[in-house]
Formats: C-alpha cells, sequence, structure tokens
C-alpha cells in the first residue's frame, strides 16, 4: 500500500495528494509530527521534513517537487504538465512561482508564524512578518488575475500543476482566513474552480488541532 508521511497544513504536502487524487493513485495517508524527529521517519528522510511518499515496492521518494516529478514519470496519465516542451516549461515555471515566491512571501509569513510557530515551540509570532505576508498577497491575487485574463487556466488553457500548487498554498492560508477575496474576484472565481474539483475536497474536509477554518473555507460557492 502506497503511503504519504504529511502534515495536514502543509501546502507541500497538500500538492501531493491532490496530484495523487488526479491521478488517480490510492494513498494512506500517515500524519508526521516532524517536531519529534523520530526515527524511523528520519530513516525515510534524513532531512526531516514531510511530504514523504512510500511507493508499492518501498521506495521512499521526499519533498513535493520530488515527489511531483516522480508522479509525472511513473503514472504519466493524466499528465498534469502540458503536451509540449515550452507548455511544460510554463508549468514549472508558474509552480515555482507559488511553491517558492508565494510560500517565501506569503505562506511562512503567515501559516508558519500562526500555526507552525506553535507546533515546533518556536515562540510567538512575528507581528512583522504577519503584517508582510497580508500586504504582499494582493500582488500575487493580482498576478492570478493577470493570468486568468490571458488564458483559460494558469500555464495555458488546460488544468496543470501549475493551479494545484497555486491553489494548495492558498488554501493554506485560507484556512486561517487570511485571503481577501472579496478584493480580488477575479482569483476567487479561479479558485473556485479548483475547489469544485473531486481532488480538492478532502483538502476542505481538513481541521488542525486547535484551529478552526472560517466558514467559507469548505463552501464550494464561498
Amino acid at each position: 500500500m502506497r503511503q504519504l508521511y504529511h502534515l495536514a497544513i502543509d501546502p507541500g504536502c497538500r500538492l501531493v495528494r491532490v496530484l495523487l487524487a488526479e491521478k488517480g493513485i490510492d494513498c494512506e495517508l500517515r500524519t508526521e509530527k516532524i517536531w519529534e524527529r523520530r526515527e524511523v521517519f528520519l530513516r525515510l528522510n534524513p532531512d526531516g521534513q514531510v511530504p514523504v511518499f512510500i511507493d508499492e515496492d518501498g521506495t521512499a521518494i521526499p519533498g513535493a517537487a520530488v515527489i511531483a516529478e516522480y508522479l509525472e514519470e511513473a503514472y504519466p496519465e493524466p499528465s498534469l504538465l502540458g503536451a509540449t516542451p515550452l507548455d511544460r516549461a510554463e508549468t514549472r515555471r508558474v509552480t515555482g512561482w507559488f511553491t517558492e515566491k508565494f510560500h517565501r512571501e506569503v505562506t511562512a509569513n503567515l501559516v508558519d508564524e500562526k500555526i507552525m510557530k506553535r507546533f515546533l515551540g518556536l515562540g510567538t509570532p512575528n507581528s512583522g512578518a504577519i503584517r508582510a505576508g497580508l500586504a504582499n498577497i494582493h500582488y500575487h491575487l493580482e498576478y492570478i488575475a493577470w493570468l486568468c485574463d490571458r488564458r483559460r487556466w494558469l500555464a495555458g488553457d488546460d488544468f496543470s500543476r501549475a493551479d494545484i500548487a497555486a491553489a494548495c498554498e492558498l488554501s493554506a492560508v485560507d484556512y486561517i482566513g487570511d485571503v481577501p477575496w472579496n478584493q480580488h474576484p477575479d482569483a476567487k472565481d479561479w479558485y473556485a474552480r479548483i475547489k469544485s474539483r473531486p481532488s480538492f475536497r478532502a483538502l476542505l474536509n481538513d481541521h488542525i488541532s486547535g484551529a478552526h477554518p472560517p466558514r467559507h473555507y469548505a463552501d464550494l460557492d464561498f
């Protein structure tokens, strides 16, 4: 049985979960409290981070980006990268924008400060970081609107890994109620299309101990 060691609020873990669901790959989810530094888990990934995917033959694949590439090669249908080299390059570019730039400028300043610091015992949230995250998110929501004005999905005419990556980052921020959807209706419309996909439903049912999402979080119509 395939397994995925994950944390529910982690956007990289969420990305892998949606990729697996889109490809119809059954997988057992195993919550890994990375702050416990379990020896058994460290043997799977000495880096001590999630996600880690265990395939049917027992192979351990660590890291969201590496797992995403592995799934695309090992389970190529349906493709979530694109049909041509240019399509795949654009999908990877937009994916990187959200998994790296958005994560650094928004998710790390909001989700990590408000939730992960508590789990990791790293003290109180940094108010300056939170203010930066709340300011930075507008730029990224405007970029989503700009992309959607020029193409059907973020990386082109087809739904792709880029849409999943962006939506998973936003879903983590949305869980703590920090996405100003009403100020960005075009980005909101795009996200509503993602929320309605069956592959995304499990994420909307997540509940983090000690933190409850806003009412609209799991509402497909906001």
